[in-house]
């Protein structure tokens, strides 16, 4: 038998070791250092002292200790390897799973010069699941340690060792359990292909990972990491070629193509539609198109267009009501702190009606000191389902409306204090007023996983959704939402916000609306006001629905 390369039969299966021996032995055990000191120690039971190893390892005996465990699991000797390492119990399920799960076939370990402790290596394996076959090659490292209880040499035993990607809990399986690519299509079966629809990547890329399994696709025979409860964390190896899956999404492909040029060319920009009877995302878009989905996962103050849920608190509970008089002065303070309108306007002698359709900030703040720190939180909760879990089929950032007392309670009112939105919950708020109840949106139907969508405690009361609905259509006719709604006709209603950010020398523009049966919301960063700039974004999308 030649020194280089030794044949071991397990099971009927070959192994093969290569580089422990001859030149690669050499390189491992080669060693002009010095043995380490020992100490004696008394055994457990009385019985004669042993010598338990202390002090640094030598490079001779890191090379040793490495060269014997590689030599042990390359040649299918999983029990003998595992019993090399201070974990014996771990380390020997987890070589024999490497063996049997991963289906691999042979094993050869290349050994690299030793840095210190750490050992680097070479694995050349072979994967062997039902017919199909492949040659499978990567890096890892191993570090020598003293056991703690003999002092000798030993594997500090971790996942990594078996493949540098694999942690604790995890294990690489081969299989045709995996997840298969995925197909997109909207809801009338079109194709969403990203080179179309590339503001769509990061979501399909998402869906395809959540719901690829629950497709009629196959995944091909892979070799993948999974967690402890089968899941894909990553795949290594593609043996066969999978077959895509159609996985059917809510979106509708004359909507998203709106929204996608609706943002394009614009440096930041997000928008998002709904259809306020069902609550199905019909359109997401994001500019730039491979950027941070803000759309769905922002998380940003949403200035006024706020303004229609704190509405709705005053007009649930009797405060105010479109045609009362009501203050907006220049100026009005509370908790400690100045606000005032854009340009500092004021009006005298208004109604509630004029201050909504106009945005006034003050007519909002002079009705803090009736409110309780909660009750705009348990408003966009509770009618709005804003805050809850919702269930979407893919993440998002829920809103978030906070407890907040004194001056951050008043600015919550307006969309600043701590609120946080983004266009797909403005949305929402804008269906949920056309719809007169709160549909959580999704992208991919409950159905399909059987997972339960989030439900506000209480629909909205008739008189305030008639209510807001007015004056959202007064917004939207004569008011700041007029310029980017005019000319659309039937139920249709809109809202304006500009949201100050600190260091900003333009505010966040923003604008939500309905228009029949859809809804939309968008943002664009650092441009201004909400209407000039976020309202053509949502008038295109309103537009191409038919709306």
């Amino acid at each position: 038998m030649r020194d280089t390369q030794k044949m071991a039969v397990i099971g009927g299966v070959a192994a093969v070791v290569v580089g422990l021996t001859g030149v690669g032995v050499y390189a491992l055990v080669d060693s002009d250092g010095e043995e380490p000191k020992s100490t004696v120690a008394a055994d457990d039971e009385g019985k004669a002292p042993r010598k338990v190893k202390k002090g640094p390892l030598s490079a001779q005996e890191v090379r040793t200790a490495a060269k014997e465990f590689l030599g042990a699991w390359a040649g299918g000797e999983p029990r003998k390897a595992a019993k090399l390492t201070d974990d014996p119990g771990t380390a020997g399920k987890a070589l024999a799973a490497f063996r049997s799960k991963a289906h691999i076939s042979k094993v050869a370990v290349t050994p690299r010069a030793a840095d210190g402790e750490k050992v680097p290596f070479h694995v050349a394996a072979r994967v062997a699941y039902g017919q199909k076959r492949s040659a499978w090659t990567y890096d890892s490292a191993l570090e020598i340690v003293r056991s703690s209880g003999t002092g000798e040499p030993v594997v500090d035993w971790k996942p990594s060792v078996l493949h540098p990607k694999l942690k604790d809990g995890q294990t690489i399986r081969t299989d045709e359990s995996g997840t298969p690519p995925v197909t997109a299509v909207d809801r009338d079966g079109s194709t969403l292909s990203t080179d179309t629809y590339p503001t769509l990547a990061d979501v399909i890329r998402d869906i395809g990972k959540r719901y690829g399994d629950k497709t009629d696709g196959s995944p091909g025979v892979q070799t993948r990491i999974v967690d402890s409860k089968g899941k894909t964390k990553s795949v290594l190896r593609q043996l066969s070629k999978p077959t895509p899956g159609k996985l059917k999404t809510t979106l509708d492909a004359k909507v998203q193509r709106a929204a996608e040029a609706a943002v394009r060319g614009k440096p930041k920009a997000s928008v998002v539609a709904v259809k306020p009877s069902t609550g199905e995302i019909l359109a997401i878009a994001n500019s730039p198109a491979k950027g941070f989905n803000s759309a769905l996962r922002g998380s940003l103050a949403p200035g006024s267009t706020m303004k229609v849920v704190t509405t709705a608190m005053l007009l649930d509970k009797g405060i105010t009501s479109p045609g009362k008089p009501h203050p907006c002065p220049k100026y009005s303070t509370y908790g400690g702190w100045k606000f005032q309108n854009l340009d500092k306007f004021q009006i005298k002698n208004g109604s509630f009606a004029q201050s909504f359709a106009r945005s006034c900030n003050t007519a909002f703040i002079t009705q803090a000191p009736k409110l309780k720190d909660d009750d705009l939180t348990k408003e966009a909760r509770d009618v709005f389902g804003i805050g809850l879990n919702w269930k979407t089929g893919t993440g998002t950032f829920d809103g978030s409306v906070p407890v907040q007392s004194d001056a951050q309670m008043a600015s919550s009112l307006i969309g600043q204090g701590g609120v946080r939105m983004n266009p797909l919950t403005m949305a929402s708020v804008s269906a949920t007023v056309q719809n007169g109840a709160f549909k959580q949106p999704f992208l991919v139907s409950a159905s399909l996983d059987k997972r339960t969508l989030a439900k506000a405690s209480r629909a909205m009361k008739p008189g305030v959704q008639k209510d807001l609905k007015a004056l959202m259509k007064l917004t939207a006719t004569s008011g700041t939402a007029a310029k980017a709604l005019s000319g659309l006709s039937g139920d249709v209603g809109g809202k304006t916000g500009s949201a100050e950010v600190d260091g900003q020398k333009k505010p966040n523009a923003w604008f939500t609306a309905y228009s029949g049966d859809i809804a939309s919301a968008a943002v664009v960063p650092a441009s201004g006001h909400g209407g000039d700039n976020a309202g053509p974004v949502v008038r295109k999308v309103l537009e191409s629905a038919g709306g």
